[in-house]
Formats: C-alpha cells, structure tokens, sequence
C-alpha cells in the first residue's frame, strides 16, 4: 500500500474521530509524515500514535497534530504562526500548508538542524526555523496569529501571550505530571480568556538552564 493511500486513510480517520476542519485535513493529506521519522518506523507513521525521533523526543499522533492545528486556526485564515518545539519538524509542515509564514524554534540543536533540513528538502520555504529557548517567544516576528506549543511547560509563558496578536489563539499543553491542554484567546482590549480542552501527555518544555 503506498504512503499516499495510507495517508488518506489516516485523514478519514481524523475526520471519524472528530477532526471537523476540512483545511486542517487538506493540510494532514498533504504531508508525508513518514518522511519526518526514523526509515525503521516509517511503516508505522500513519498509526494514530506518537514515535520516538531521537534525543528523548517524540513526534505527537496525528490527532493531536490535527486537533492542536484546528484549535490555533479557529476558522481563520493565518498569516503568522509560532511554534514552539519544532522537533522532527511534522508539526511544522502542517502549519506551513496554512499560514503564510511559520516560525519554529527548537532547543535540542540536533533535532532542529535535522527538521530544518527536512523542511527544506520538502519546499517548505515559508517555515523560518532556529536553535533557542522557545519559552521567550521570539520577539522580533510578534505578534503572531497563532501560537503552538509542543512540550508542557508547568505554567504559561508569560512571553508567548505577550506575543499574540489581539484575536489570536495560543495552543499549549500544561502540567507536570497531570497535562491539560488549554486555549489562550487574546480579545481585541488584550484581555485573555483561558479554556480547558482534554488532558494530555507531552514531553516537558525544556529551558536554557543558563536564563535561570
């Protein structure tokens, strides 16, 4: 079965699972998740499951890639996305399908190297990745429409709703050993509004100890 078969396969099943957004699934569809990961596990990409990339982290299951999307997007058409742990880089491309511009800052600098490489190798000349500490943010871009974090920090970032664009929606797992994943909706006055969505396991945000 080709990976272009088991892909659509993959995006029927978000869809029975609850994914309701058809762009996030156009999106879904139009990448090959198989070329992010290890050749040993590319039989096993399309498995709605989270799988090793190396360096004790992980590319998320297709679910919660297309659920965390759908929340950031929220219906609206994006222009300037953040994501926060770019890891392998999956997250990345799939946001690339729907914004103009991507920013991705990965602190592990093998894994960001790897997923900037492959992102290029792909065309997706809109993602914009770099090494550093993503609980800053990344000011210079700011504000973005949307923001994406992909580790659970144990509060908050209090630069990231800062960089929010008024309208705009930060999507980001909480927690230490019990996770929620929540929605930050910055309003137009720059009030925030906080909503619960499901509990969740990610791998810890990790922090330049040197800023400590």
């Amino acid at each position: 079965m080709t990976s272009t078969r088991t892909r659509a396969r993959m995006v029927e099943r978000l869809r029975a699972e609850g994914i309701r957004d058809e762009i996030v699934l156009q999106a879904m569809n139009a990448v090959p998740r198989h070329i992010f990961v290890d050749e040993a596990l590319a039989i096993r990409a399309y498995e709605d499951t989270p799988l090793p990339i190396g360096s004790g982290q992980t590319i998320s299951q297709p679910w919660v890639v297309a659920r965390m999307t759908e929340l950031a997007r929220a219906g609206r058409e994006l222009g300037c996305v953040l994501e926060i742990g770019t890891g392998c880089g999956y997250q990345s491309a799939v946001l690339a399908e729907l914004a103009k511009d991507v920013y991705t800052i990965e602190i592990v600098e093998p894994l960001g190297r790897t997923a900037a490489a492959t992102l290029e190798r792909l065309g997706y000349s809109n993602v914009h990745a770099r090494i550093g500490d993503g609980y800053k943010g990344w000011p210079e871009h700011a504000p973005f429409d949307a923001i994406i974090v992909t580790a659970a920090p144990d509060h908050v970032p209090p630069a990231l709703i800062e960089q929010l664009k008024p309208g705009g929606h930060l999507v980001i797992p909480v927690g230490r050993l019990a996770q929620q994943l929540i929605v930050i909706t910055k309003s137009e006055d720059g009030a925030t509004a906080r909503r619960e969505i499901a509990p969740v396991q990610f791998v810890p945000l990790t922090r330049d100890k040197r800023d400590d």
